[in-house]
């Protein structure tokens, strides 16, 4: 199987010199957190939510508005581009390794396609349950946790999400992406001498995304796969008589897969 054959084709991308804030309006028109970066059509790299939380967060870059920076201030330039005839079986030896969770496809040094986990989940076929896979140490943060507190684990634990708990029991998960939106929101609302103040006092529960699709541990993992893509996420908390007992990611079913 070729990549050519499961590419997203018509793939949004930006200008290196688009402002920060018409990024962040594609990422929330079109539900993604992350876009290819070009110039004259040829890639660059990628923005993701995840450079866009910390630009926004690092007190240095406190008082410059989201009009001010541009794509090419929070692109991921560290990027490697893949060909249409590229094997998908090389793509998925590259799930879960570090760098950006999108790889552009470049044909004629061109921009012709993305590929991202989300259109490698209708591979996985496995009726194993949810447990063999899930993760069960899962890093969380309370409501009443402050946002850079939120940003600090996730920085930390090498995580990109983290389910909201509040005495044992789930009540939201918080992403880059949530952040992201946050720390811009607060900019454009406040003048620069109350950011930093409005910052450290921001918290978990006024951005977390809530309520929150979950399964349980006994759901397999083919079925898990299908949750994430008809509704369009990138994890699963896993509860047990209410309580947090872990989390799923694309990254672990993707795992499961072998061609």
């Amino acid at each position: 199987m070729k990549v050519k054959e499961i590419m997203t084709k018509d793939a949004i991308s930006v200008d290196k010199d688009e402002d920060l804030k018409h990024v962040l309006d594609l990422m929330k028109k079109h539900d993604i957190t992350k876009i290819p970066v070009v110039e004259d059509k040829k890639i660059m790299g990628i923005v993701t939510d995840n450079l866009i939380a910390y630009k926004l967060g690092s007190i240095r870059k406190r008082g410059i508005s989201t009009s001010r920076l541009h794509a090419s201030s929070v692109t991921e330039k560290e990027i490697e581009a893949i060909s249409p005839n590229t094997d998908v079986k090389k793509i998925l030896k590259m799930v879960g390794k570090p760098g950006p969770t999108m790889l552009p496809v470049v044909e004629k040094g061109k921009l012709v396609g993305v590929v991202t986990k989300a259109d490698l989940l209708f591979l996985v076929d496995s009726k194993k349950p949810l447990d063999t896979v899930m993760q069960r140490n899962t890093h969380t943060v309370s409501p009443e946790d402050r946002i850079v507190h939120a940003r600090r684990v996730m920085i930390d634990e090498n995580v990109a999400r983290l389910p909201v708990v509040d005495q044992g029991k789930l009540s939201g998960i918080i992403s880059d992406v949530e952040i992201a939106f946050a720390f811009a929101k607060l900019k454009r609302s406040f003048s620069l001498g109350h950011q930093k103040h409005r910052l450290d006092e921001l918290l978990v529960k006024n951005v977390m995304k809530s309520p929150v699709l979950w399964t349980t541990r006994s759901v397999s993992v083919t079925d898990a796969a299908k949750l994430m893509m008809k509704h369009h996420i990138g994890s699963l908390p896993v509860i047990e008589d209410d309580i947090l007992v872990g989390i799923v990611t694309r990254t672990d079913l993707l795992k499961t897969v072998s061609l």
